[in-house]
């Protein structure tokens, strides 16, 4: 549970549960008894020498069938050597033979949710925190097992009681504040993170801490404490969430700053050329935004979340046209099938050769923006753009289909009304044409009255870089 989970992405990992050591009674050596065979098989095992121990314990399995002792063992040297099911016969066996050992029934309950049996396994966990309820072991492999279940809410009376039992914990203490910040506890997650500082203080509690300032609308306190765990721990990951956080609340210089002193770090890493190629877009810097983005598309040429911004910033400077197309051409032969690809690809040569009549050209966008609204019909913004290619052709009847049907999915597109209007105009349908041209006038003084759309596109990439996630 140690790896944080990001806002777009609330998959927690698998907890970590730990079978018991072993443990027995002092045994009898005077002669080559079963106790002494039994020695050896231990001693086997805890040299790792799982198939001597396998042997020896299966042969005393036989001659002392109601060992506990040889029971437990032999589930432990089948679990490690991966053979969940067997060691999960052995395990029920010990805890028939003593059904008040608390390791026994962990060890029974850990195999049981290896082999995905979460009903039987949260069944023995629980009896475990009911044989022992102050125990630390008990309380914290419970609350693990709901974590991994995804059952947050359930997890967390048994991490208190884990830290209540050992406030030292620093594992536990995480994955405690680690829930109350994902249940929205925002209090009690600081408070806890603060706790847990005082024993060890970590570059990962102050990024949680960053997150739970973040929930709370504190975005000052957020990237101060996004700033420490940079410094404490110059990680990719946390230089990444602290040039983020700048973008968040679009503060252009300082993000610039932090995504360049990571790229110098971290060469090879994808989203922290594409966070440096976004935030030089916010600076205006678009000549510079387009080389980082390619940079990023050639790190990951399949991420389509640095395709679309690099049309944006494209869309501001062409003029390393030829390299821009090259990009394009290269994520639509990844993604032949893929209709937001093929419409990349049909606009980068657009925007790069504008004014070119050269039929073929033109041909060329026509079947690349024909095959986007194939792949997938609602897409309005590739119907909108083919329609533009038939009006350039001077089309306009064929223009007009496709402008109505941009239009059908997406009404509020003063582009699509205005190129609509002009269509009319060529048509002789001047009435129509005004409808569209008055449509249009006032989407476009609503659109520059509340433009949050490139806003909230930063936000999604972040969190969804944060999370690993792929593009848009």
């Amino acid at each position: 549970m140690r790896r944080r989970p990001r806002p777009s992405a609330w998959a927690w990992p698998a907890a970590v549960l730990l079978l018991a050591p072993f443990r027995c009674a002092p045994l009898s050596l005077a002669a080559d008894t079963p106790e002494r065979r039994f020695q050896s098989a231990l001693t086997y095992y805890n040299s790792g020498q799982y198939a001597a121990a396998e042997q020896e314990l299966e042969s005393l399995q036989r001659d002392l069938p109601r060992s506990f002792d040889v029971q437990e063992l032999l589930g432990l040297v089948y679990s490690a050597e991966g053979r969940d099911q067997k060691a999960t016969a052995a395990f029920q066996e010990a805890v028939r033979l003593k059904p008040d050992s608390g390791p026994a029934r962990n060890n029974l309950a850990t195999n049981l949710a290896r082999l995905g049996k979460t009903s039987l396994a949260e069944t023995e966990f629980k009896k475990v925190v009911e044989l022992e309820p102050g125990s630390y072991d008990a309380n914290h492999n419970l609350g693990q097992f709901y974590v991994a279940q995804g059952q947050i809410a359930a997890a967390v009376p048994y991490l208190e009681g884990a830290q209540k039992a050992d406030p030292a914990s620093y594992d536990n203490g995480y994955n405690l504040a680690l829930a109350y910040e994902k249940l929205g506890r925002l209090n009690e997650a600081r408070q806890e993170i603060l706790d847990v500082a005082k024993q060890k203080d970590t570059a990962e509690l102050h990024d949680l801490l960053a997150e739970v300032e973040e929930q709370s609308g504190d975005y000052l306190a957020a990237a101060n404490e996004y700033q420490a765990a940079a410094h404490m721990d110059p990680s990719e990951s946390n230089l990444f969430d602290w040039g983020g956080e700048m973008l968040l609340h679009q503060t252009a210089g300082p993000a610039v700053e932090v995504f360049s002193a990571g790229i110098a770090r971290y060469p090879d890493s994808a989203r922290l050329a594409l966070g440096l190629g976004m935030a030089l877009f916010l600076q205006g810097k678009y000549n510079d935004a387009v080389k980082a983005l390619m940079k990023a598309t050639d790190l990951a040429p399949s991420d389509a979340h640095a395709y679309y911004f690099l049309s944006k910033a494209y869309d501001q400077s062409p003029d390393q046209a030829g390299e821009v197309i090259q990009r394009f051409r290269r994520f639509y032969e990844l993604r032949p099938n893929d209709a937001e690809a093929a419409f990349d690809y049909a606009m980068s040569l657009w925007k790069g050769k504008r004014g070119d009549t050269d039929a073929a050209y033109l041909d060329q966008i026509e079947q690349l923006l024909r095959k986007s609204v194939a792949l997938d019909p609602s897409l309005a913004e590739a119907h909108l753009q083919l329609g533009n290619v038939y009006s350039e052709r001077r089309k306009y009847s064929e223009a007009v289909p496709e402008y109505l049907q941009a239009l059908k999915l997406s009404p509020d597109l003063p582009d699509a009304h205005f190129r609509l209007g002009q269509a009319y105009v060529h048509l002789g349908k001047q009435d129509l044409a005004q409808k569209e041209f008055d449509i249009h006038q006032r989407l476009y003084q609503q659109q520059l009255a509340a433009d949050d759309k490139q806003r909230s596109e930063i936000k999604q990439f972040v969190y969804s870089a944060k999370a690993g996630s792929a593009g848009p």
